[in-house]
């Protein structure tokens, strides 16, 4: 049995392909049309499920949307009425688009696989916003029960929910409604902090240890009613999000001792202190919610779902301070991992089908994306002339490795590609962890991004905790840990007294390129299992160097989606100052490549995120 599960219309699109319970292929729509955070309808990535099952649309058994439409209107008019008049010009720009066509989605998804793939499935079903979260943690978890906590923005009405799973059934428990949420609390302070919602939020954590919490308590004190348990209830005259076209208000603004930052602005110790206090107020919400469920539920196991589950800072201190002995994050926790919890729960709970996790998850390393031969790659490059040279995997291995302990800032392109906001070693840009210049470098010259953003390592999963106060499997990017105190460097007299971007240019660590100015890193451990040549590479590094880190960011420059195909990752290669490429097995140096292959391509700008 197939079922395809769609995510659409407000952003990060995605489709993905499950076949009897086991997930065949998942992707986001902004990978194939190269528009970040893409909102529209996944024909793409649907023709790329198909393609991957060798299946058309009339083998599809059930479609099934991440979140119920009439649900999600009804929450628009309900707010508009309670703020009117305030509100009018956002309420006259979302009422065409909802009448135009997304309140009438099941007629409007059926003429989009009418035209674009010739027929659409006997079955459509509408899954709630935050059952889809939920049972994208749960069912692809490897717990046979768990308690699931799923916070984001919004969805229909709920901002955050918790639930029950057993076996096959999710059970929930209670929720928090709309506007009060924890999403758009932290979204609130991303806008007021100068960076773009739904995009920037990873800015502001990452700002946020250059800073210090002198604010957390006003937060505490004005903008939300904060309960014991963790439930809470925001002040709504400083939020502009219910009725208007920005996040905050006037009274937020006098609040805070001034207007929003600009984009263009520089970033001052107070913005860095409201980065840190909201970032501790968040993580002091989430130990409180997380608290409540487990002495609510007795469980011992946690799942996480819903953007703010992309908070790996609180991700990591939930783990190391709160009440469950373990914890699974859905890597792609934000809405477009709704495409896979909504196909996952038909099957299982719809269709009554059983669950038997043994101990594992279902996301197979989250390598469910494209991948390419040696015989496309080959193809490829000779269709443009490109120079490169092929290498078996040890030679290939053996060459990168040689290349990243000089220095050298490579492409990494092999596998299957990642679904879900991080690169996990298919589409990602690698450098040596123990290079003091390194973060420098590929924050400046090949991610065109701001100084002040950490950099994550790769390590070894056998070498975890040889480098990282860890012991838990962190496959997915979504905890942090500190550095192992003989790896930090002794701070001079002078170094401690330090503030701000001040601590940016001083080495914490013999592995400088992951450390962040509080000694903290966002760890990927790396599986023989998953990614089998990721790890062989880092293994020739590790017996090259003696160290078994490597540094991983994704594959793409700022405000671009990650790369998909071999062409977008030669036009990254070519638009930035990587030192080569890995392309599978061949190899692309980037001073062998021929004159004007860059007006040839045309490589195109990507507006700043």
């Amino acid at each position: 049995m197939y079922i395809l599960g769609i995510s659409a219309f407000y952003h990060d699109s995605a489709a993905c392909l499950v076949q009897d319970g086991r997930v065949i292929a998942a992707a986001q729509e902004e990978r194939f049309t190269r528009i970040k955070h893409d909102s529209e309808f996944p024909r793409n990535a649907i023709r790329f499920c198909l393609a991957e099952a060798e299946i058309d649309i009339s083998q599809i058994n059930a479609l099934v949307f991440y979140e119920k439409p009439f649900v999600k209107f009804e929450r628009l008019l309900k707010t508009y009425l309670s703020f009117a008049p305030a509100g009018l010009p956002s309420f006259f720009q979302a009422i065409p688009v909802w009448l135009k066509g997304k309140l009438f989605m099941k007629s409007e998804i059926a003429g989009i696989l009418h035209e674009e793939f010739g027929g659409q499935p006997e079955n459509t079903y509408f899954y709630s916003h935050h059952r889809s979260h939920a049972a994208s943690a749960f069912f692809a978890s490897p717990y046979a029960d768990a308690a699931v906590l799923c916070i984001d923005g919004v969805g229909e009405w709920s901002t955050t929910t918790a639930w029950q799973g057993n076996s096959n059934r999710l059970q929930q428990l209670w929720e928090i409604r709309f506007p009060h949420s924890l999403g758009l609390l932290y979204s609130a302070f991303t806008y007021y902090t100068g960076f773009k919602v739904n995009s920037g939020e990873y800015k502001l954590m990452g700002l946020a240890p250059y800073g210090k919490p002198v604010y957390r308590q006003k937060i505490l004190d004005n903008l939300l009613d904060l309960k014991a348990d963790g439930t809470f209830r925001l002040n709504m005259k400083y939020f502009n999000y219910c009725t208007g076209l920005t996040m905050t208000t006037a009274a937020f603004h006098h609040l805070f001792d001034g207007p929003p930052r600009q984009a263009s602005e520089p970033v001052t110790p107070r913005i860095m202190d409201l980065a840190r206090s909201i970032q501790d107020v968040t993580e002091e919400i989430i130990m409180r919610l997380a608290v409540s469920l487990q002495k609510e539920t007795g469980n011992r196991n946690l799942c996480l779902a819903g953007g703010v589950a992309l908070n790996c800072v609180a991700n990591g201190r939930l783990l190391r301070e709160g009440p469950f002995a373990s914890l699974w994050i859905q890597p792609a926790a934000g809405d477009a991992g709704g495409a896979l919890g909504a196909a996952l729960g038909v099957w299982h709970e719809h269709c009554n089908q059983p669950r038997q996790p043994e101990g594992k998850d279902l996301m197979q390393g989250c390598y469910l994306g494209p991948s390419f031969s040696n015989d496309e790659i080959r193809q490829f490059l000779d269709k443009h002339g490109l120079t490169a040279s092929y290498c078996e995997d040890e030679q290939l291995y053996e060459t990168t490795a040689s290349d990243l302990s000089a220095e050298k800032v490579i492409g990494w392109f092999s596998g299957r590609m990642e679904f879900g906001p991080r690169a996990l070693g298919a589409r990602s840009i690698i450098g040596d962890a123990r290079s003091e210049k390194m973060q420098r470098v590929m924050n400046l010259k090949i991610k065109f991004r701001e100084s002040f953003r950490p950099f994550a390592p790769s390590v070894l999963r056998e070498r975890l905790s040889d480098y990282f106060a860890m012991q838990t499997d962190t496959p997915y990017m979504l905890l942090t840990a500190q550095v192992n105190d003989q790896h930090l460097r002794p701070l001079s007299e002078a170094e401690k007294k330090l503030t701000g971007m001040q601590l940016l240019n001083v080495p914490k660590s013999d592995i400088p390129a992951i450390t962040h100015v509080d000694g903290s890193a966002r760890i990927q451990s790396v599986h023989r299992e998953t990614n089998p040549r990721y790890h062989a590479m880092i293994q020739a590094f590790e017996k090259k160097t003696g160290c078994g880190v490597i540094v991983n960011t994704s594959f793409n420059v700022r405000g671009e989606p990650i790369v998909c195909t071999p062409l977008d990752a030669y036009k990254c290669f070519m638009r930035t100052e990587m030192d080569s490429l890995v392309l599978e097995n061949y190899y692309l140096r980037k001073e062998n490549q021929p004159p004007g292959i860059k007006d040839r391509l045309g490589l195109e700008e990507f507006a700043p995120d």
